[in-house]
């Protein structure tokens, strides 16, 4: 068991859930504020996406971004900023020429997908290790790409977070260790219940966590209903959990959560197992991190 826990909070994502939830985080003083609010509540790290301030969607304007970072760093937290890269990896095959992207793809050059990265340097960026099926879509992430995308991240200083949804991503992510373009030691993201990815349940984190590198440090998180076994479950295997708006919108059945709640609710748990949460400064000497600014 993990007695020293890291708890990252995922405070938007670019998912479809504005119109569902009451108060998903959309302009970048809505985002800021999460983040701080998670924060407070006892979050080490948050993990930011931006969105479309008319329309809601996920976006990678850079200067989207740039405002997020800046309200946060200038709040009373000492929060650690993890940025998303997996902005501009979404391709969805037109029907009538599944050569040619639809016009709602949103796939980029893999050095644009870091150019947001490279300018804010933030402590951490997430680095989705693979491609797969995501829902209906298609998250493609061709190797040469994520060797762009991490040499580019690593010549920063930012240490990317490898977000695995299923094994084969693992596999790929060794590779770019071995060869020197992700250092040692790695930062895995465990993403489980994702449609078509890994399950969320024991057997399959069990898994994942046997299959990464001797030394990683790792966290796991599930979606929906999922969130808090997952947030138990990955504790109990050793390793640092996630929750947050991104990957749930419920405090319980039928009760709409804040970012501030659920990270509430995750230190009570952790707690009530025995460990301890840790802080920004705490986390930092941990994973080895030097703080940004």
């Amino acid at each position: 068991m993990n007695n020293e826990v890291i708890i990252t909070c995922a405070v938007t994502g670019s998912g479809d859930t504005v119109g569902v939830h009451p108060a998903i985080p959309v302009t970048p003083e809505d985002i800021a504020s999460a983040a701080i609010e998670a924060a407070r509540a006892g979050a080490a790290i948050a993990h930011i996406h931006v969105r479309d301030v008319e329309t809601g969607k996920g976006n990678r304007d850079r200067a989207l971004f740039r405002e997020v970072v800046e309200r946060v760093r200038d709040s009373d937290t000492d929060v650690l900023i993890n940025l998303t890269t997996g902005m501009g990896g979404d391709y969805i095959p037109s029907k009538e020429d599944p050569a040619v992207a639809a016009p709602e793809s949103d796939y980029a050059r893999p050095e644009e997908r870091v150019l947001h990265v490279e300018e804010l340097r933030p402590e951490i960026c997430s680095l989705d290790c693979g491609s797969m099926n995501f829902g209906s879509d298609l998250a493609l992430n061709t190797i040469d790409h994520l060797r762009v995308m991490a040499e580019r991240i690593k010549g920063c200083g930012v240490k990317p977070e490898i977000e695995a949804f299923e094994l084969g991503h693992i596999s790929l992510a060794k590779q770019l260790i071995k060869e020197g373009i992700i250092d040692e030691p790695p930062l895995f993201q465990l993403c489980l219940g994702i449609p078509w990815g890994a399950e969320a349940n024991a057997a399959t984190l069990l898994v994942m966590r046997d299959m990464l590198p001797e030394g990683a440090h790792w966290a796991a998180f599930g979606i929906a209903r999922m969130q808090f076994p997952m947030v138990a479950q990955a504790m109990l295997l050793g390793g640092h959990v996630r929750v947050g708006l991104e990957d749930n919108l419920y405090l319980e059945r039928g009760v709409f959560a804040s970012n501030g709640q659920l990270v509430e609710k995750a230190v009570g748990l952790i707690e009530t197992l025995g460990a301890r949460v840790l802080g920004p400064e705490e986390t930092r000497e941990k994973l080895g991190l030097k703080k940004q600014c």
